[in-house]
């Protein structure tokens, strides 16, 4: 099936490369907000003249718009903003810098990041762009928002627990998820085991989800993308805001280096409920607490050429009296160069550093152990936007990345020796096309090529049904086995209407860096591994459909897409599996495919003074693999049913906003014991299918108020109260099984549930 997507790819490609010969010309430039200087993303950019004609500004703020001698006028328009129509004469390619106010009304709230119709004119599909600003006033744990947690609100995305920060998206596990943090992966996007994202808000100026049918400069993942964007800070004016709340507190400083050319953004958070549990002589050698920092900053060479600088580091630590100390974190570091080749070409060159490290220690009477876990890139990124016309916006480019990868090895006084790093060389080219064929259909298609080498350095071991059978030791600097794959992607959109719109599309994904885990949550202690001669990159086909439908004049917007995918080369753990002290995990591995498939459906309310939304995720997911369950399907860990979510923000009054969120989802699937034995005196539990049990339902209600106080002069401040869980009610964590104390004949189960009424209280300020 593929190999016919392909050559409609390459056809289309052809084709509309016909239509670049028109003498035309360009009026191109950035869009920045007025207040700050921020580059915008997603502006709108229209002809009054024609509205179906127009572009919308890049990752950078950019746009470039094509068309013939004459005069014009273009609308610039972003949710939020101000609108601006800027009158046009084009007898020569112009540059137009625009800068956007935002809007003054305080009586409505717009829920959305897109323009008002967007998803009925964009072909992109299982895309959200997420506002920001909403983000900040939807009810979290503890009050800290979170990004993480706002995506798991949205329709087939599911998150894996009380908790978690771990989601998975339309039937994927968690490391099927890319997440990038301007440009650079983020390996372990959780601080606290789950609790808290690594996303500090104040720090964050864009997010996209993207569900599968990603653009070709995307790839590495089978799932989904989350492209999360960092703040460049306020070239015009100096800015200090934050936050205190009851565990953590936050603090952001930007200002410009040099007014109107260079910018810097500084932004720090920290939890401290470690300290107050210092306070009781029980707890005065423990330590449990996590920080982050985020930088980043820009440097205008001159009107065409502008570099930045981003970084992120964020570490957790848990230690208790010397005898115990654990601590991971992510360090990333983007070195970027943006260059308007031209008034119809765009370059964006990054140099990309990423690095997740795990550690644990133990001590007793004369002996110490430690584990460690690391994985490392280095990354090259080149990337063109070309603008040729009104109807075309082309991609095209190369992604050069360079793994280090050291599995989990143990050190300490009786242990000799340990695992090597392991390296791998990914590469990936794509050329993708977004095409207005006509005022009713768009197409977005692309085609991307990836390809993973294993390189020398390590002994390669090869099993068959999970025995060793050869192995394989490559020198440094050689090459060991390589793999190819072509990964094409199309969709489509059709304008039934000026209300509806029909959308169609497909991709295929491959994944070559895998995470050994043996919970749905995720856990600091889990393995990043590569492809290897036992391991295949796995590889996902997903075809959805999807039908859109505004009402209202585009303040209620409904959206259904369902979708199936089939999944190759999928790797899960025989029974009895020991993954922690055995020498080589690949010797517990089994391979075989898995489908997922289901239905979603999202109904939003975007403007006036109550906006939120009502998402349900119908859904199914399984494996097969060969040695699990009699060779037959069974339930993948994150299958789950049935997901409700429903979110309401509600301006009471110019000062007072109200919010709720109440969610309801099927419990994962699970393996109870169905039997036990006694053997040398230890009760020895017997188990039947794979997942085929279910932990009990979660549901929970939250809300939250936020006051924004009188401005004095420049200083700003709100009192955001939250309480988390209203009902309180003992959502389940995990069910263990014991022995009942009274009658050894019987089993208990015993649930864990981990938050129950936690109230927030967090004063924000800005100045």
């Amino acid at each position: 099936m593929y190999k016919t997507i392909i050559a409609i790819n390459l056809l289309l490609l052809f084709t509309t490369t016909l239509l670049l010969a028109q003498s035309k010309y360009t009026v191109s430039g950035r869009v920045k907000e007025k207040s700050s200087g921020e580059t915008l993303i997603g502006v709108n950019v229209v002809l009054v003249e024609s509205p179906n004609v127009g572009v919308t500004t890049n990752e950078y703020g950019f746009y470039s718009l094509s068309l013939p001698k004459g005069n014009y006028t273009l609308r610039f328009s972003y949710i939020g903003y101000e609108q601006k129509l800027i009158p046009v004469e084009l007898k020569s390619n112009i540059t137009l810098n625009i800068d956007l106010s935002e809007g003054t009304s305080l009586q409505e709230v717009v829920i959305s990041a897109k323009k008002d119709n967007d998803n009925l004119t964009s072909a992109s599909m299982g895309s959200e762009v997420l506002n920001m600003k909403i983000a900040t006033k939807i009810p979290v744990l503890f009050g800290e928002k979170d990004l993480v947690k706002t995506i798991q609100l949205m329709p087939g995305i599911k998150s894996n627990g009380e908790g978690s920060n771990g989601f998975s998206v339309r039937g994927g596990a968690s490391d099927q998820n890319l997440i990038l943090l301007d440009e650079a992966p983020v390996y372990n996007a959780s601080h606290l085991l789950g609790i808290f994202s690594t996303f500090n808000s104040d720090a964050i100026k864009d997010a996209t989800i993207i569900k599968g049918n990603s653009p070709a400069q995307f790839g590495g993942r089978l799932s989904s993308v989350l492209d999360v964007k960092m703040k460049e800070g306020n070239n015009r004016e100096y800015q200090t805001s934050g936050g205190i709340g009851l565990i953590s507190s936050r603090l952001t400083i930007e200002g410009p280096i040099q007014k109107e050319k260079s910018s810097f953004i500084v932004s720090g958070r920290r939890t401290y409920a470690d300290l107050f549990a210092r306070l009781s002589s029980d707890f005065k050698d423990v330590k449990l607490y996590f920080y982050d920092l985020n930088l980043k900053a820009n440097f205008a060479i001159n009107d065409k050429n502008k570099l930045f600088f981003s970084g992120y580091m964020g570490k957790d630590v848990l230690a208790a009296n010397n005898l115990f100390g654990s601590s991971w974190g992510n360090s990333t570091g983007t070195l970027r160069w943006n260059s308007v080749l031209s008034s119809k070409l765009f370059s964006n060159t990054s140099f990309i550093y990423s690095n997740y490290d795990f550690n644990v220690g133990f001590k007793g009477v004369g002996s110490e152990i430690n584990f460690n876990s690391n994985i490392k890139d280095l990354n090259l990124k080149q990337d063109f936007s070309f603008y040729p016309n009104a109807k075309n916006t082309i991609r095209l480019g190369f992604n050069l990345v360079h793994h280090t990868i050291t599995p989990t090895k143990a050190e300490g006084t009786d242990i000799v020796g340990g695992k090597n790093s392991r390296k791998g060389l990914e590469n990936s080219a794509y050329l993708s096309n977004s095409f207005k064929a006509s005022d009713k259909i768009n197409f977005d298609y692309g085609l991307r090529f990836s390809s993973y080498n294993i390189l020398g350095g390590d002994t390669y071991n090869i099993y068959q049904n999970n025995e060793l059978v050869q192995f394989v030791e490559l020198d440094k600097g050689k090459i060991g086995k390589s793999y190819y794959n072509l990964e094409p992607r199309i969709s489509v959109n059709y304008r039934v209407n000026k209300t509806a719109s029909l959308k169609m599309g497909y991709a295929r994904n491959t994944q070559n860096l895998h995470l050994m885990s043996n919970s749905t949550g995720g856990s600091p202690t889990d393995q990043w591994i590569g492809n290897s001669y036992n391991i295949k990159p796995e590889v996902a086909d997903q075809v959805s459909f999807g039908f859109s439908k505004n009402f209202n004049d585009n303040k209620f917007e409904f959206n259904a897409e369902t979708y199936y995918k089939s999944m190759q080369h999928q790797i899960d753990y025989r029974d009895g599996a020991d993954i922690n002290t055995v020498p080589d995990v690949e010797s517990e591995l089994l391979y075989g495919k898995g489908r997922a498939y289901g239905l979603e459906i999202l109904l939003k309310k975007n403007t006036g003074r109550l906006t939120g939304w009502v998402g349900y995720t119908l859904s199914k997911t399984e494996r097969k693999i060969n040695g699990i369950n009699d060779n037959s399907w069974y339930n993948a860990k994150n299958d789950r049913t049935h997901d409700l979510t429903a979110v309401g923000i509600y301006n009471l009054t110019p000062r007072w906003t109200l919010s709720g969120t109440f969610l309801y989802t099927t419990g994962n699937a699970v393996t109870f014991p169905t039997g036990k034995y006694i053997l040398n005196d230890m009760v020895i539990f017997q188990y039947g299918q794979r997942n085929a049990d279910r932990m009990p339902a979660t549901h929970r209600l939250d809300i939250s108020a936020t006051y924004e106080r009188p401005a004095k002069g420049k200083y700003q401040s709100s009192w955001s109260f939250g309480l988390y869980n209203v009902y309180g009610r003992k959502n389940p964590y995990s069910i263990d099984f014991e022995e009942n104390k009274d009658n050894p004949q019987k089993i208990d189960a015993v649930q864990t549930s981990l938050f129950q009424w936690i109230p927030s209280v967090t004063y924000n300020f800005k100045f």
